[in-house]
């Protein structure tokens, strides 16, 4: 009798077939991907928020240079930073406050921009989401007075780059450390990272978050292109919880068909 022993890492292949197989799991080859889809939560304030329509003016450090542990922005206090009121008021725009803001989620699509390029972009010249929806226009033409939140994944291959486009605040944030910095009212503007300059290891996975805020009238602009493919967060992922069940009766599974075998 010939005893077989499981390597994690064959352990691990079994589940990751299992789950393709059955369903649970989408798997994309991110050579072939001619579109990445981003969820983006949008979160609706009205034009009285002290933060809203009130400033106009470049204002970059307004936030940390690290996430939060709650993944989002920290603010860096109101000691030069003139397009804001304290942190109170602007710990609101990417937390669901009841009576200040509405939210919402939408999926923007990044496509590449020729087949096998490698490079994805999403260009918005009139990026107005919530037009007409939650808080309403509240007297404009459009809704000026919200937020995007967008959180994805993206492996690492020892390249890439992200630039953005775009109006009013932009942070981008990348393995939770801030990249590009794009704070305080103005016209479009334009940041871009090389991710070669962030000290990351090839082959290893990490976070990408990106928060903006439209603060003011007259113009919206939302643009961005990447040579990473940033993981299509619209598929479900089951929860690790249900992973680790699955991956415990994939091994007793497995130990069943080797008795029988024997």
């Amino acid at each position: 009798i010939r005893e077989i022993k499981m390597t994690n890492q064959h352990t691990l292949k079994l589940l990751g077939t299992f789950l393709v197989s059955t369903g649970l799991m989408t798997m994309s080859m991110p050579t072939l991907a001619a579109s990445l889809n981003l969820v983006a939560t949008v979160r609706d304030f009205k034009i009285s928020h002290p933060d809203f329509e009130t400033f106009l003016g470049n204002d970059q450090g307004i936030v940390q240079s690290t996430l939060g542990s709650d993944g989002k922005p920290v603010y860096a206090g109101t000691s030069g930073n003139p397009t804001t009121t304290g942190q109170t008021n602007f710990d609101q725009w990417y937390h669901d406050i009841p009576g200040v803001n509405l939210n919402t989620t939408i999926t923007l699509t990044a496509n590449e921009t020729s087949p096998g390029s490698g490079i994805y972009t999403y260009t918005n010249n009139s990026y107005f989401p919530v037009d007409n929806q939650l808080f309403g226009n509240e007297g404009n033409n459009h809704n000026f007075h919200f937020t995007t939140e967008i959180h994805t994944l993206f492996t690492y291959t020892g390249t890439g780059s992200f630039s953005f486009t775009g109006d009013d605040d932009v942070w981008v944030f990348i393995n939770n450390q801030l990249a590009v910095d794009l704070g305080g009212v103005h016209a479009t503007e334009f940041g871009s990272i090389d991710l070669a300059s962030l000290g990351l290891t090839s082959g290893s996975t990490y976070t990408l978050d990106l928060f903006h805020a439209e603060r003011h009238t007259t113009a919206s602009n939302f643009s961005f292109s990447t040579s990473l493919v940033l993981s299509d967060n619209t598929n479900t992922v089951p929860e690790p919880a249900t992973l680790a069940l699955i991956g415990v009766g994939l091994l007793g599974f497995g130990r069943r068909k080797l008795k029988t075998a024997k």
